[in-house]
């Protein structure tokens, strides 16, 4: 199965493109994991979007997740993002049944492509979480990005096509630390009660020593260090950042994109203005038109 988070009815335009899209490749269900915190108003556009026979969408509510003491976000946006680790519970579906994996895919994700490609299997015999590696570049100099996210440490600057469809693993020796972190926004894992548990218990255990309220990234940067040097990478297609289109054109095919990943500037906030700009810095509206 697929799943999403969701936990404001800011979201909801992004849940239901992701869902429209989905359908188009992909016939295994989504998963709608939600909290409280959801509007009832949401809440009831999802249930009837999941009574519709051309729709395999299944919701599931979930308590948030909060750490014992939080540290400083780099976002506010990202307050909600620990609960994210949630569909890691994910083990028995509702019938009963043992989901043999699950493809984690952000609210604000749209597919252009087919997902349910051999490349995400994962052998059941090992435990082991497939992501894509972050992308550091930092082109724009934000000031909350740590101080080895450089063009020259990003693992996808000396990638070149077609051989960056198959991205090399992150935790290869020798390569800087950026190298080692995964991109959250996409993962795939096999749920299991005992996965969760020692999760769970490197939650609570991170959470008492404080190291957990120095992750700006909470949940990238929670699986990121719990899955370290065993996380497997996936091709950047599946979760293909906006912002890549224009800072590794290099390796960027329009036609070869599965999985857009609207991060910062969401689509579905603005339109796209008369002169075919729109998002951040006013760069992302082809993309942004592809999602409208």
């Amino acid at each position: 199965a697929y799943t999403t988070l969701i936990t404001r009815a800011s979201y909801l335009p992004g849940v239901l493109i992701l869902a429209h899209t989905l359908r188009k490749h992909s016939k295994l269900p989504l998963i709608v994991v939600y909290t409280s915190s959801l509007s009832i108003e949401a809440l009831r556009a999802l249930e009837l979007e999941s009574k519709l026979p051309s729709v395999n969408l299944i919701l599931r509510k979930v308590n948030p997740l909060v750490p014992s003491e939080e540290g400083k976000l780099i976002a506010e946006r990202f307050r909600d993002t620990w609960t994210k680790l949630r569909v890691f519970e994910l083990w028995e579906s509702n019938d009963g049944k043992s989901w043999d994996g699950i493809c984690y895919l952000d609210a604000d994700i749209a597919i252009y492509g087919f997902i349910d490609d051999n490349d995400q299997r994962l052998d059941r015999n090992r435990a082991i979480l497939a992501a894509t590696p972050i992308c550091c570049c930092n082109l724009d100099g934000d000031s909350w990005a740590p101080a080895d996210w450089t063009k020259e440490n990003c693992p996808y600057t000396a990638a070149v096509h077609p051989s960056s469809l198959k991205m090399t693993p992150s935790w290869e020796q020798g390569k800087p630390e950026p190298w080692k972190s995964l991109n959250g926004g996409v993962f795939v894992f096999q749920p299991s009660k005992t996965l969760w548990e020692s999760m769970m218990a490197a939650f609570d255990q991170w959470g008492r020593e404080g190291k957990l309220a120095k992750m700006k990234f909470p949940d990238q940067d929670f699986l990121s260090e719990f899955w370290r040097g065993r996380w497997k990478s996936l091709s950047w297609r599946y979760n293909a950042l906006k912002t890549m289109r224009y800072w590794h054109p290099d390796i960027w095919r329009d036609n070869e994109i599965v999985a857009l990943h609207y991060i910062v500037d969401k689509p579905w906030t603005a339109r796209i203005g008369e002169d075919g700009s729109a998002g951040y810095l006013g760069r992302d509206g082809e993309t942004h038109k592809w999602w409208w």
